[in-house]
């Protein structure tokens, strides 16, 4: 099994499901609209992040994981406070989210810089 592709399907799915409910169920609010941007960038980010690995470059598995801790931790509280309009239990869900985005881009260049092994 693929683990990274199937979670980038579902990841996908699930983008567009939001990103459809945004746009009518929630009257095109902004928060669910842009988690639902970000998660489906990540989703196909992780089909590269899998396509790295099955060339052989390991360390793509460090990327893949930050992606989706980046996709449960980002777009999961801005869905959350979209959904629920209210602040999130824990304030730092969202930064803390961007920044394991950002680590995985870094950690997926590194993969793209390592040889293959």
């Amino acid at each position: 099994m693929r683990v990274w592709v199937l979670l980038a399907g579902l990841n996908g799915m699930v983008a567009v499901g939001m990103g459809a409910y945004a746009a009518h169920g929630l009257a095109g609010d902004a928060l669910a609209e842009r988690a639902s941007h970000y998660q489906l960038l990540h989703a196909l980010a992780l089909l590269a992040a899998d396509r790295l690995i099955a060339g052989g470059h390991r360390v793509a598995h460090g990327a893949a994981a930050l992606f989706v801790l980046g996709i449960m931790l980002f777009c999961g509280s801005l869905y959350y406070k979209a959904i629920s309009g209210g602040p999130l239990p824990v304030p730092m869900l969202t930064p803390a989210g961007g920044i394991a985005f950002m680590a995985g881009w870094l950690v997926l260049a590194v993969a793209g810089l390592r040889r293959a092994k």
